[in-house]
């Protein structure tokens, strides 16, 4: 499986499902490293001893990796007042434990600050890359659709169609995204017809699924499909099935795991 598992009946977890772990775990073979000014955004801080972090980082070139932030929590550090959520960092690593040690942070400022329930959204996807993304699986193209879906939402700006685009392409880098323009017999994709998904296989037309097209809760709709493809979400209905196909791939991938961001968002929404 692509994504991180963790069993949080080890003593002690985060808020995100993360164990505390020690700085002494060292995968093997892994040669020493120095990298300097690495694009990166912090997904995730926890305390560790008394003045430091252990902080999760989504960096361009090297994927999510740990990194211990020495002193961070002392009033006089550096590192306490860069290492903020949400902004576009550039960092300075070195290490060849699992946890790296963080020698240098500097805000690079330029996204708008998520407020209210864009922040829970924001929130939301530091949780889906934290539970999803493997550490040290670089994904460029990722990096930059986070950085996209921050400044949508520091600018407020169609908060629904924000996360469904981030959720697919997020599906998409880690290997889980199906075609979504052809079906499994690689026949394209006709608008007017519903679809049913194969798990590991792929599309299939709804007669051959079984489905109701008159159920609007079963399959999806094939123009809905290819808007997904060409990530366009300015129709009711693609949000509608996005929403479904998404989550259904995640409760995949995140085998019963519990997003906690995704229902506190609920709970607002019943307020």
């Amino acid at each position: 499986m692509h994504a991180l598992r963790v069993a949080c009946g080890e003593p002690r977890c985060t808020p995100y499902g993360l164990p505390e772990v020690s700085p002494a775990a060292r995968p093997a073979g892994r040669a020493a490293e120095r990298v300097r000014d690495q694009p990166a955004f912090v997904l995730h801080s926890q305390p560790w001893r008394e003045t430091s972090l252990i902080v999760e980082v989504l960096t361009r070139d090297h994927g999510r990796i740990g990194c211990i932030a020495k002193g961070a929590k002392r009033p006089g550090s550096a590192l306490r007042g860069a290492l903020m959520g949400f902004q576009p960092l550039q960092i300075d690593f070195s290490g060849r434990h699992e946890l790296r040690t963080l020698t240098g942070a500097h805000w690079l400022g330029g996204l708008p600050v998520p407020q209210g329930e864009a922040l829970l959204c924001a929130f939301y996807l530091n949780e889906l890359l934290v539970k999803l993304l493997a550490r040290d699986d670089p994904h460029p193209g990722l990096f930059q659709a986070y950085s996209e879906a921050l400044m949508a939402l520091g600018l407020n700006h169609g908060l629904e169609a924000t996360l469904r685009r981030f959720e697919w392409r997020l599906l998409k880098e880690i290997g889980y995204g199906p075609e979504l323009s052809r079906d499994v017999d690689q026949r394209p994709v006709v608008a007017e017809l519903r679809y049913g998904l194969l798990p590991g296989r792929g599309l299939v037309s709804a007669d051959s699924a079984g489905l109701t097209l008159s159920d609007p809760g079963s399959g999806y709709q094939g123009q809905s499909l290819l808007d997904m493809a060409q990530e366009r979400y300015d129709d009711a209905r693609t949000l509608s099935d996005a929403k479904r196909l998404n989550r259904s791939l995640l409760a995949r991938l995140l085998e019963g795991q519990e997003l906690r961001t995704r229902q506190i968002l609920l709970d607002l929404q019943r307020l």
